[in-house]
């Protein structure tokens, strides 16, 4: 929790700047087709103003998400009528453009796909280490992805300026779109004795980082063309996903300069 100037308690990593609050501007700034990361509704809310919301969020495809009443008032101690929107600090990108303008320019797509990462700064880290890198895109899911707020352009060194970030309803039919695109799905796990040495990444890419804790989902790995590793040498095991991501990026960049 973070202190603000009026002496009242604000969620870490959340500045006024970042959200909008009460159901009408909110409601606004969906029929505005604004760039919304996501809707917190508080949990006890139903009536016909809080379903138009609800109904509207669904057609711009923006998550909601119910919560105790408690959580708004972390976030702001104004008015806020049991509505708080993240806004995003970045326009998404879509998905199907990137890989057509890649193609249509004679490139083989670099695509990052990311299942399960929440930690702004580590996305932060990430999507800078993938611009600096000419990653085409990263591809996050809908729900269950690290918010694109101010902290999270601030770690990226202002990446997420310019590096295309797609925001997907669902990684798996993402994922199996990317596949029929031609694209290569490579899936970074210890659980495979492969090398990311051994693979192949000169053709069209879209390499698969799941987060620390979960690392990647079962319907991911099962769409995978590919197992690589990070080969360890220490008493450690494991890095932090961020680092891995890069890692694994440059030995992309390393064969295909090759």
């Amino acid at each position: 929790m973070e202190k603000r100037k009026d002496g009242f308690l604000i969620e870490k990593g959340t500045h006024e700047k970042d959200f909008i609050f009460g159901t009408r501007a909110v409601m606004e700034a969906l029929h505005a087709h604004k760039d919304i990361d996501k809707i917190l509704v508080n949990k006890e809310l139903n009536n016909d103003l809080i379903k138009e919301l609800l109904s509207v969020a669904k057609q711009e495809r923006v998550p909601v998400v119910r919560v105790p009443d408690a959580k708004l008032n972390r976030i702001t101690r104004k008015n806020h009528q049991g509505v708080v929107a993240h806004m995003s600090a970045i326009q998404y990108a879509s998905l199907d453009n990137v890989i057509e303008e890649c193609y249509s320019k004679g490139v083989d797509p670099l695509i990052l796909v990311l299942d399960r990462i929440t930690d702004v700064r580590n996305f932060g880290a990430i999507a800078r280490t993938a611009d600096c890198a000419g990653v085409h895109a990263i591809v996050i899911p809908e729900k269950g992805a690290a918010q694109i707020n101010s902290d999270a352009v601030k770690t990226s060194a202002g990446a997420l300026n310019f590096l295309p970030v797609c925001r997907v309803r669902n990684l798996y039919y993402s994922v199996k779109d990317l596949k029929k695109m031609g694209l290569n799905i490579v899936s970074c796990t210890e659980k495979t004795e492969r090398d990311m040495y051994e693979a192949d990444f000169k053709a069209p890419t879209a390499i698969i980082m799941g987060s620390e804790e979960d690392g990647i989902s079962d319907e991911l790995m099962e769409l995978s063309n590919e197992f690589v590793r990070i080969p360890m040498g220490g008493n450690i095991d494991s890095l932090n996903v961020s680092v891995a991501c890069g890692v694994l990026i440059y030995e992309v960049i390393r064969q295909r300069k090759a």
